[in-house]
C-alpha cells in the first residue's frame, strides 16, 4: 500500500469520525423525510403527465372520430351525385384516418396502463412515507428523551463539563477556606502564647517600661546608698551621686526616652511576624546584660569611694 493511499485512508476515516460527532440523528431523518416527499412529487408530476398525455389522445381520437364521419357523408353525397371518383377519395381518406385512430388506440391503452401503475406506485409511496414520518417523529422522541435523560444524569453525577467545573469551583473554596481557618488558628495560638502580639495593645510596651523605670531606680538607689556609706566612714558630707546632680538628671531622662522610643519600635516590629519578635527578644536580653553590666560598675565606683576618705569641701 502507497503512502498517498494510505493518507488518503487515514484522512477518510478522520473526517467520518468528525462527520459522526458532528451528526444528529433528528436532523438525518428530517433529511431523508424530505428527499421522500420530493420522490413523491416527482412520481405524481409524471402521473399527470402521463395522465395529460392520455387526455390529448383522446381528444385527438375525437378529432378523427368526428374527421371519419365527415368524409363518410361526403363520399355518400359524391356517390350519390355520381361522383364515384370523389367517393373513392373520400373512402380513402378516411380509411387512413380510421388507421391513425387506431394507432393512438394503441398508445391510449398504453398511457393507461402507465397511469394505472403510477398511481398505484404514488399510493404505495404516499403510504411509505407518511409511515416513514410516524417513525420519524417517534424515533425522534426517543432520540430526544434519551439525550435529555443522559444530560440529566451526567449532572446529577458530575461527569458532565459544566457539572465538573462547577465541583472543581467549590472544591477549590473549600481549600481556600480550610487554608484561611488553618491560618486564623495559628495566629490565635502564637498570640495566645505570647509569641505574636497585638500592635494595638500597649501591655507589651508598658511592661519594658517598667523594667526600664525599676532598673533606673535601682541604679540610683544604689549610687544613694553608696555616697551615704562614704559620708559615714569619712564624718563629713560627700558628693552627691552623679545621678543625682542637676545636670546629671537629663541626660539619664534623655536616655531613657530614648529607651522608651526604641522599646515602641520594637514592639511595632514584633506585631510584624515571629521570628522579628524572637529578634527583638534577643536584643532585650542583651539589653539587660548590659544594663547589669552597668549596674555591676558603678557598684563597684561606690566600694571604691567608700574605700577612700572623702576631700573636705572648700569654705
Amino acid at each position: 500500500m502507497g503512502v498517498g493511499r494510505r493518507f488518503t485512508d487515514v484522512f477518510r476515516m478522520k473526517a467520518n469520525k468528525a462527520l459522526d460527532r458532528a451528526e444528529d440523528p433528528r436532523e438525518v431523518l428530517d433529511y431523508a423525510y424530505q428527499r421522500q416527499l420530493g420522490l413523491l412529487q416527482q412520481v405524481k408530476r409524471g402521473l399527470a403527465d402521463v395522465a395529460t398525455s392520455r387526455k390529448r389522445i383522446e381528444l385527438q381520437r375525437k378529432q378523427l372520430g368526428r374527421s371519419a364521419e365527415t368524409l363518410q357523408s361526403q363520399a355518400q353525397q359524391a356517390l350519390a351525385g355520381g361522383r364515384e371518383d370523389l367517393a373513392r377519395e373520400a373512402l380513402g381518406r378516411r380509411s387512413a384516418v380510421l388507421e391513425q385512430d387506431q394507432e393512438l388506440q394503441t398508445q391510449l391503452a398504453t398511457l393507461q396502463e402507465q397511469e394505472e401503475k403510477l398511481t398505484v406506485a404514488s399510493q404505495q409511496l404516499e403510504a411509505k412515507v407518511e409511515d416513514f414520518r410516524t417513525r420519524k417523529e417517534t424515533v425522534k422522541a426517543t432520540y430526544t428523551a434519551a439525550e435529555a435523560q443522559t444530560k440529566i444524569n451526567e449532572a446529577a453525577t458530575g461527569i458532565s463539563g459544566q457539572m465538573g467545573d462547577i465541583g472543581s469551583a467549590i472544591q477549590r473554596a473549600q481549600d481556600r477556606t480550610e487554608e484561611l481557618q488553618a491560618r486564623a488558628g495559628a495566629l490565635d495560638e502564637l498570640m495566645a502564647s505570647g509569641a505574636l502580639e497585638d500592635p494595638s495593645s500597649t501591655a507589651a510596651h508598658d511592661d519594658l517600661r517598667e523594667q526600664l523605670d525599676a532598673l533606673t531606680a535601682g541604679d540610683g538607689v544604689e549610687a544613694e546608698l553608696a555616697a551615704m556609706k562614704a559620708e559615714l566612714a569619712s564624718g563629713q558630707p560627700a558628693d552627691p551621686p552623679p545621678s543625682l546632680e542637676p545636670g546629671s538628671a537629663e541626660p539619664e531622662a534623655a536616655a531613657g526616652a530614648k529607651q522608651a522610643e526604641q522599646a515602641e519600635d520594637t514592639g511595632t516590629r514584633q506585631a510584624k511576624g515571629a521570628e522579628q519578635a524572637e529578634d527583638t527578644g534577643t536584643r532585650q536580653a542583651k539589653g539587660a546584660e548590659q544594663a547589669e553590666d552597668t549596674g555591676t560598675r558603678q557598684a563597684k565606683g561606690a566600694e571604691k569611694a567608700e574605700d577612700q576618705p572623702g576631700k573636705p569641701e572648700e569654705p
